[in-house]
């Protein structure tokens, strides 16, 4: 993701009207105190960009190792014990190495934590990573879950790493992960939500009120863009490597399929392939709050929605040249073929305050890649895709 600093008074100005709360996510500002302070360790110099609005990129470090399967070490274990017990081979990340789909990997990070009691993480795959579908998620000693670090916690990150439709090239300091950071326990409520969808409006929709219950409902578009006729797009199984630090460079039609809009407005999600959608609604992020995509119940469908659920402050936002973003959906379906319908509920989205607006919100400049977006693939990918 790609951030835009503020002018002065604009941050002035935002910076009256919200006060400093002593819980909520931290902003960027916030995170990098943190570094100083050596709650985050960084194993190199902090890189270029790394700081996000509301978030940290992870950085792979110089070795994975290829296991047999995923794990959690449990209450009182390690991962660097499972590594042991489950590495099938060991792989230099220096000059760069290709993750197979398929396979699983164990990734040391450059970045570990030394947490404060009241400090508490969560983690999340980019929104590159989602798009690609590869799997990807956090784990630290004494995990029971993943993506999901305790307040308090001091000790080393891995990434765990699963391409699932790609191959992919990465090397020592690609970033597939990014880690949130929470202060305190602050509770998310329909309530609050409705306050904050009244002061400025969520989402965006063709279809009367926002649907806020449990968070705010997101929907698919299958009516398509009117000018390219396009729902969305099917990965291709037998596709080419993609070196994750290539941007723009691969033909899409090398990878997938275009999926046309149809008359019924509907889609049969094929078992295990991997399909790329946007929603129906657009989306806007205020600068004083950040977003996550939840799946949305299983018992109502089974297909997962949406690898890479962060979305930074001014995402879509008006004031950070958003309007109109749309949220794209990576969708799989499981077991079976299932029907998804124009409109039909896909997942929910979760609004948190921060505990003060970030210095820089998430990309209005023209390097932004995902700002404005509509059906949009990863930035890998040439721009044919309609935004």
């Amino acid at each position: 993701m790609d951030t835009v600093d503020l002018p002065a008074s604009e941050t002035a100005s935002r910076d009256t009207a919200m006060q400093a709360y002593s819980t909520g996510i931290l902003p960027c500002q916030t995170i990098a105190e943190l570094i100083g302070e050596g709650e985050i360790v960084l194993a190199e110099d902090l890189a270029a960009d790394q700081l996000q609005p509301a978030s940290l990129d992870l950085r792979l470090g110089p070795v994975a190792y290829r296991v047999r399967a995923s794990f959690l070490p449990g209450v009182g274990g390690t991962v660097r014990d499972k590594i042991d017990s489950f590495t099938m081979h060991r792989i230099d990340l220096t000059d760069g190495a290709v993750l197979e789909k398929g396979c699983v990997y164990i990734v040391p990070l450059l970045e570990s934590l030394k947490l404060r009691a009241r400090t508490s993480a969560m983690a999340n795959p980019k929104s590159s990573t989602g798009r690609l579908d590869v799997f990807t998620r956090v784990i630290t000693d004494g995990a029971t879950e993943f993506d999901r670090i305790e307040a308090g916690h001091k000790g080393p990150l891995y990434a765990e790493i699963s391409p699932r439709t790609f191959s992919i090239l990465v090397r020592q300091g690609s970033r597939l992960s990014q880690l949130r950071l929470r202060r305190g326990s602050p509770q998310i409520s329909d309530t609050a939500m409705r306050r904050l969808h009244e002061r400025a409006p969520l989402v965006a929709t063709d279809g009367g009120e926002a649907n806020i219950d449990k968070g705010i409902a997101v929907s698919v578009d299958l009516a398509g863009n009117p000018d390219t006729g396009i729902v969305g797009y099917r990965a291709r199984h037998h596709a080419g490597v993609i070196d994750l630090e290539r941007v723009g460079e691969y033909e899409i039609d090398d990878f997938w399929d275009v999926i046309p809009a149809r008359k019924e407005r509907s889609l049969i999600l094929d078992p295990d392939d991997f399909y790329i959608l946007a929603s129906r609604e657009a989306v806007s992020v205020p600068p004083d709050h950040a977003a996550e995509m939840r799946p949305y119940d299983p018992l109502v469908g089974e297909f997962r929605v949406h690898y890479a659920g962060f979305f930074d402050p001014g995402f879509g936002h008006d004031a950070a040249g958003g309007a109109g973003s749309r949220a794209v959906l990576e969708v799989r379906s499981h077991d079976v073929p299932f029907l998804l319908e124009h409109g039909q509920v896909v997942g929910r989205l979760m609004y948190e305050r921060l505990t003060e607006i970030p210095e820089r919100l998430y990309g209005a400049d023209l390097r932004s890649n995902y700002q404005r977006q509509g059906l949009k693939l990863s930035k890998h990918f040439k721009s044919a895709d309609p935004a």
